[in-house]
């Protein structure tokens, strides 16, 4: 089951990663910046239609060989759905919901029934081409039994993202520590659709996200606390495992945390930063996830309200600083917390003798190894990479799925005791995480979807 659901994470960042492009157009075509109104319905249109694009996004993302063929039939699924529904009762609105049911199922039947063999006078219809068939009867079916079951069960959902909207400083509070807590285990994707895409309603539009770019003045609560942590607190966390790092190894590791604290603040993917403490102290990111939780709760306390179409970065507050409310008290408040980080973390890390870059008693684990770094300057960096990843991984024949997300290669392995963490660490891997006997991941950093690619050809 956590296999599964990671899998479901994992397909929603597809979706997820079009916001940025749609919250950049939708705002650079607003009267206060461009003004070129075709711009900012051109990004409405992609925020207007999320749950068709949840339903195909997701649909790739759980299917064998992310065929075209599953998109077309999420797509087909949706459709039949909502159409379905509203025929049925016109105040159902699964919106998002609609999407990643649809998708989830799609995935599920195209994985089944894509090399469904057909009798020769049907021929035509079988293999991929029967799968967007299959779907719309599916979805037809589905479309009755929630037509009787979802007003009552729409109606619950509602109640508690009423409840989590309105429980105040606690409810943001819990669910930053929460949205840090699970990304080891990359189930923070699922808790974040939720109150981004699905809790709270305004003018007909759900969700923390959309209802900020749909102009909620009470919207934004569950993303204005990132922007101190991701700008300010995670740079700072880096400036101290540099500081804390033995001296003779500090201006090595000096080009690697800095880049990392870089794009942390730049565009807010903080996991490599955080693996490189998680698994040397999980009291360490513990605190993290606890002060990520009052940079909600604070934020939400001081009125401040904030959002973005991708994550809590130097680009969306720019970009948004026109419709945010009191947005220039971020600017101190993430100084402060840069403060916080950097004494928290330079005390803990000498005082529990932690070993982050630059720290290590084995000279060749604060790095990739520089025998494998001199090769990749010879060959192509990423086939290189992919093929000291295969190795380390007990060869391609211990491998039996490759998938990727954002930062990370989530894979599945027939023998985990094959798997050299040391070598995976000399490459440049983050940290890794065996979730069952089988369930793996290897957390790399933005690059990762290119040595997927690679070991893919391989």
């Amino acid at each position: 089951m956590l296999g599964f659901l990671q899998r479901i994470g994992k397909s929603l960042m597809l979706p997820i990663a079009v916001l940025p492009a749609a919250a950049l157009l939708l705002r650079l075509g607003q009267e206060d910046l461009l003004n070129i109104p075709v711009m900012a319905e051109a990004g409405n249109a992609l925020f207007e239609n999320l749950a068709l694009l949840f339903a195909i996004g997701i649909a790739i993302g759980l299917s064998k060989d992310g065929s075209g063929a599953a998109a077309l039939s999420g797509a087909v699924g949706y459709l039949v759905l909502t159409y379905a529904l509203a025929a049925i009762d016109q105040d159902i609105n699964m919106n998002v919901l609609g999407g990643i049911i649809t998708g989830i199922i799609v995935g599920l039947l195209y994985n089944r029934f894509h090399n469904v063999k057909l009798p020769d006078w049907l021929g035509f219809f079988g293999g991929k081409r029967f799968v967007p068939i299959i779907t719309s009867f599916t979805m037809l079916i589905l479309a009755l039994i929630f037509g009787v079951i979802w007003p009552p069960i729409q109606d619950f959902i509602h109640s508690i993202g009423e409840w989590i909207v309105n429980a105040g400083a606690a409810g943001v509070g819990v669910y930053g520590f929460l949205n840090r807590l699970l990304i080891p285990v990359g189930l923070h994707h699922v808790l974040n659709t939720l109150v981004w895409f699905v809790f709270g309603e305004f003018n007909g539009v759900t969700g923390d996200l959309n209802r900020f770019f749909a102009g909620d003045p009470s919207a934004g609560i569950f993303m204005t606390g990132f922007f101190p942590i991701m700008m300010f607190g995670l740079p700072a966390a880096a400036l101290a495992m540099i500081a804390a790092a033995k001296k003779e190894k500090r201006k090595v590791v000096s080009g690697m945390l800095i880049g990392l604290g870089l794009t942390s603040f730049l565009t807010g993917v903080t996991e490599p930063i955080e693996f490189t403490f998680l698994f040397l102290s999980p009291l360490l990111y513990v605190i993290h996830a606890l002060l990520m939780g009052s940079s909600m709760a604070l934020t939400y306390v001081l009125g401040i309200r904030d959002g973005f179409g991708f994550s809590g970065s130097a680009i969306d507050y720019a970009l948004n600083l026109g419709i945010a409310t009191k947005p220039l008290l971020l600017i101190p408040i993430g100084v402060a917390y840069g403060v916080i980080y950097f004494l928290l973390f330079y005390f803990l890390i000498k005082k529990l003798d932690l070993k982050t870059p630059g720290r290590e008693d084995d000279e060749e684990e604060a790095v990739i190894d520089q025998e494998v770094a001199t090769s990749l300057e010879k060959e192509n960096k990423y086939n290189r990479l992919a093929v000291g990843y295969l190795e380390a991984l007990g060869g391609k024949e211990n491998i039996v799925n490759i998938d990727n997300c954002v930062t990370r290669l989530r894979m599945k392995v027939k023998n985990m005791e094959n798997i050299n963490e040391a070598q995976l660490k000399k490459l440049g891997a983050r940290g890794v995480m065996k979730l069952s006997s089988t369930d793996l991941q290897v957390i790399i950093g933005t690059d990762v979807e290119f040595i997927a690619n690679e070991m893919r050809k391989l």
